[in-house]
């Protein structure tokens, strides 16, 4: 072989060795990337099917209920104030989950509709919400003041 034809084989062996690194890395990305719903997208169907994803909003009054599980298997509703999500969780829930306190739960939804979390996030102070939900949170409110005659 010549210097050439080296040459020309080490920036092929070297470009196909970065995009096989390239592939990598995006598969590994798009595997671990969580998007972000509201329950109106969710209701709307909005969310991914068979994907792991994250529903933020308010813990619904009156909607948690334990039960199971020695007392680790608890449901409650996500609202917006436009729609709301049932969420079934099994673990320890964060020391400020609470009714009408805000919530991002990470999990996917079932057959029937029902988001089944791995993971619930609590706010950790009367200040903080995720800036999706307080904007979802403002729409669903406009909308439903823009309803009411």
């Amino acid at each position: 072989m010549t210097k050439r034809q080296n040459r020309l084989a080490l920036i092929l062996g070297a470009l196909v060795v970065l995009g096989a690194a390239t592939a990598l890395i995006l598969n590994a990305f798009q595997s671990s990337l969580v998007f972000f719903f509201t329950p109106t997208e969710v209701s709307q169907g909005q969310s991914p099917e068979n994907r792991t994803f994250r529903v933020g909003g308010i813990v619904q009054m009156d909607s948690i209920r334990r039960g199971g599980d020695q007392g680790m298997a608890v449901n409650f509703v996500v609202t917006d104030g436009a729609a709301q999500v049932p969420v079934s969780y099994t673990g320890i829930l964060p020391d400020l989950f609470q009714e009408g306190k805000g919530v991002v739960a990470q999990g996917r939804l079932n057959e029937q509709g029902h988001f089944v979390a791995e993971e619930v996030l609590a706010k950790h102070d009367e200040n903080y919400m995720p800036p999706e939900a307080m904007h979802a949170m403002e729409q669903a409110e406009r909308a439903k003041q823009g309803a009411q005659p």
